[in-house]
């Protein structure tokens, strides 16, 4: 950009457009003093002109120059405050998006320093402006602006109109002015008192919901990786300690289909997540059944020694992962569709990655329900998982099954690994925080039961996230644990108990 010569800008006031800027208080931002200078752009700001918004933004840029042509120069000071006034003039600005994010701005702004010289020129945004939304942003910044003003009944409108608010700066504002010293009027602290309850309790319920939200995303991970568990650990009772590996190697696929795309598309980049899907539950898969035939199918019925075979196999992968990809993590960034959130209040966002998982993983169960109720394949495997020995009597191919159940499940892992992937770092070790978690999922649903491993992951996830907001995230994890201990003790079958002839005899 070339510079700006402030003799130019008070040749051009000249002209009609810019008519209604006071030379005056442009040639004022060229003074040495900076009150002298703030005092201008505060002038600017309130005056709402399209052309103070593009003089504060040379002035920024440091193209505005004066009279001796010598750039304009800043203090810090200076700087806070015209990013102020630029949000103040934003919010005239034609693009609506650009309205809402100044609006929200100035109210951070205000909530930290009240100015009541902003009052008029929000008024007139407020006034003016159509869309709810943002007519309501500019309304709670007015609020804020006036918060201090020298009139207890403007005061006490402002008060008023900030109790439907969700920001805790504004619940601190509000506390501060429930106390005598800092407010005398009586009828505005009972207001701020009764004001700042109502965004207190609004706060809790956002905190409730947002734990909620985070509990079941977590939830939603651990049904992922249960899922394929319950399948493997009901049809052939195999403890398969390297199931945390399969969610790693669904996350490398994953980060590998992202590397081809930004190599050979990198116009189609945001779609690779759909693309990594497939390929995540064919790796997994072939892994799985790769384990299954070389190792595991000679150590059925042999629990301590599958446990101790596949603890050995998941160490092996995990090596395998560190010679492939490396020891350091490896970077998986979210598509553009995925990126941002759903904003609830100020303080409670809710991020599209995460719900795009939640979602995949509801996706991912009917399906496995699908497939296990309406299907020949998974009459299969629930005969075989109630009772094995009947099963093969009735021409059951139940050494099959085992192949295919195992295959199955290790892919249901693969695509909890796509999905861990968009929320946690892709490394070789990733899956060994989600071993022990899953295996509490399978036992305490219930052995070979979908609802049960459904309730119990989504259980864990929300009951987990609360636990952690008040005692801590070692804590939480030793209560759940315990919990457990004492539920099985109580229930061995788990919440959902598996029935069959085998089991009611």
């Amino acid at each position: 950009m070339k510079p700006i010569f402030l003799a130019l800008l008070l040749w051009l006031f000249t002209l009609p457009t810019f008519a209604a800027l006071d030379r005056a208080v442009v040639t004022q931002l060229g003074d040495e003093d900076s009150d002298v200078k703030i005092a201008a752009i505060q002038k600017l700001a309130q005056s709402a002109e399209p052309e103070a918004l593009g003089i504060l933004q040379a002035l920024v840029d440091g193209t505005l120059q004066g009279a001796d042509g010598e750039a304009i120069t800043i203090n810090n000071r200076v700087r806070r405050e015209i990013d102020g006034a630029l949000a103040a003039l934003k919010l005239f600005h034609p693009d609506r998006k650009i309205r809402l994010a100044a609006a929200k701005e100035l109210t951070v702004n205000l909530a930290n320093e009240a100015d009541p010289g902003m009052a008029p020129m929000l008024a007139r945004a407020r006034d003016k402006e159509t869309d709810d939304k943002v007519k309501a942003a500019i309304a709670q910044a007015y609020a804020l602006a006036t918060l201090k003003h020298a009139d207890a009944a403007v005061r006490l409108t402002a008060v008023k109109a900030l109790a439907g608010s969700g920001d805790p700066n504004i619940k601190l504002l509000l506390l501060a002015m429930t106390d005598p010293a800092n407010e005398s009027e009586v009828t505005v602290r009972r207001a701020a008192i009764a004001a700042h309850a109502e965004v207190k309790s609004r706060l809790a319920l956002g905190e409730t919901v947002g734990r909620i939200f985070s509990g079941l995303s977590l939830g939603s991970i651990l049904l992922l990786a249960a899922l394929g568990l319950a399948i493997t650990y009901g049809v052939m009772g195999v403890i398969n300690m390297a199931h945390g590996e399969l969610l790693m190697i669904g996350a490398y696929a994953t980060y590998f289909m992202q590397a081809q795309f930004r190599t050979y598309l990198p116009g189609w980049l945001d779609w690779y997540v759909l693309a990594a899907i497939p390929l995540a539950f064919a790796a997994a898969a072939a892994v799985g059944v790769l384990l299954e035939r070389t190792v595991i199918r000679w150590l059925y019925g042999r629990p301590l020694e599958t446990l101790l075979a596949t603890w050995g196999l998941s160490l092996i992968l995990i090596q395998a992962a560190r010679v492939l990809f490396g020891a350091q993590n490896v970077e998986v960034a979210n598509p553009s569709w995925m990126s941002g959130g759903i904003e609830l209040m100020p303080s409670i966002v809710l991020p599209l990655n995460r719900i795009v998982i939640v979602g995949f993983a509801l996706f991912v169960l009917a399906l496995v329900w699908v497939l296990m109720n309406r299907t020949r394949l998974g009459l299969f495997v629930r005969a075989v998982t109630q009772n094995r020995a009947m099963a093969g009597c009735v021409g059951v191919p139940t050494a099959q099954i085992d192949s295919v159940a195992f295959a199955l499940g290790a892919g249901i892992a693969g695509l909890g690994g796509v999905a861990l992937s968009q929320i946690a770092n892709v490394g070789p070790d990733m899956g060994q925080g989600y071993i022990v978690d899953s295996f509490m999922v399978v036992v305490l649903g219930g052995v070979g039961q979908l609802a049960g491993a459904v309730w119990a992951a989504l259980g864990l996830g929300v009951v987990s996230k609360f636990l952690e907001g008040w005692a801590g995230a070692v804590i939480a994890k030793i209560v759940v644990l315990v919990f457990i201990i004492m539920f099985i003790q109580k229930r061995p079958q788990g919440l959902f108990a598996l029935k069959g002839r085998f089991v009611e005899s």
